[in-house]
């Protein structure tokens, strides 16, 4: 059995409305395995970003946190962009349009692993050339405007490695993109978590999509966690009514998500 990363221990949260109090996450127990894939699905509103958003500390204000989340995989608490990486949906939104594709990916190598501007550029052209970005370098020079939303999301994914985080956390990072690009996107993810020992978190709302390589699965509803565990156990022996209708209403859930031989 893997060592645990992270351990979700009774975790609530709220948020401040005029009448009251809105719950966002109710009670919910969870660990993250070191090195493995856990996919969080559910549908939208059901907490899967809030949960990604209380793991790296990037919750509002305004929100109301109960329980709590301990590290016993890490020597100390856990650092946005240097222990945890987070893609986001919209790779235009999490991108800067005014900084080169290099300036951003060596700025994070800079400020966590302690490089040089030139040794970060260099680190920064390995990752460009990991996530299978054409001509790496002549892309270190690019803006993002000048790439499409598949090639954007791959650079989103290298500065979320940068730093050679503990934890990727991937929040609907494909929903976007069109069906063949979404599941390039996956197996990417799968890879780099094989080649680098990384555990993922990968949050979406399509269970066909992360069944082909979800170690673990762990299901939303309404703010609460209605099941977890194994993969192969959840998806082929679900508890929960509220599972079996997930997996009922993904027709295609037998067919491999990840494209044989697929570039991805």
């Amino acid at each position: 059995m893997s060592a645990v990363l992270a351990e979700i221990e009774n975790l609530s949260v709220a948020y401040r409305t005029e009448n009251g109090r809105t719950a966002a996450l109710s009670q919910v127990d969870l660990a993250i395995e070191a090195g493995k894939r856990l996919a969080v699905i559910g549908e939208s509103g059901s907490g899967k970003s809030t949960l990604a958003l209380a793991i790296t500390d990037l919750l509002p204000n305004d929100a109301l946190v109960e329980g709590e989340i301990a590290w016993p995989g890490l020597p100390h608490l856990p650092a946005p962009g240097r222990d945890i990486g987070f893609v986001f949906q919209d790779p235009g939104a999490s991108l800067d349009p005014v900084l080169s594709i290099g300036e951003q990916i060596a700025e994070v190598a800079k400020n966590h692993l302690g490089f040089g501007w030139r040794e970060a550029y260099i680190h920064a052209c390995d990752l460009l050339e990991r996530v299978r970005i054409p001509q790496p370098e002549a892309a270190l020079r690019a803006y993002p405007h000048q790439l499409s939303g598949g090639q954007r999301q791959r650079v989103a994914i290298a500065v979320a490695i940068a730093a050679q985080p503990k934890l990727l956390i991937a929040d609907e990072p494909t929903s976007a993109l069109d069906t063949i690009v979404q599941r390039e996107i996956v197996s990417l993810l799968d890879r780099l978590v094989s080649e680098s020992g990384m555990a993922l978190l990968f949050i979406t709302h399509d269970i066909a999509l992360a069944s082909g390589f979800a170690d673990a699965v762990a299901v939303f509803h309404e703010s609460r966690l209605v099941e977890a565990g194994a993969a192969d156990e959840v998806l082929s022996r679900p508890s929960r009514a509220y599972t079996r209708l997930l997996i009922d209403s993904h027709i295609d859930l037998a067919t491999p998500p990840l494209i044989e031989g697929a570039q991805a």
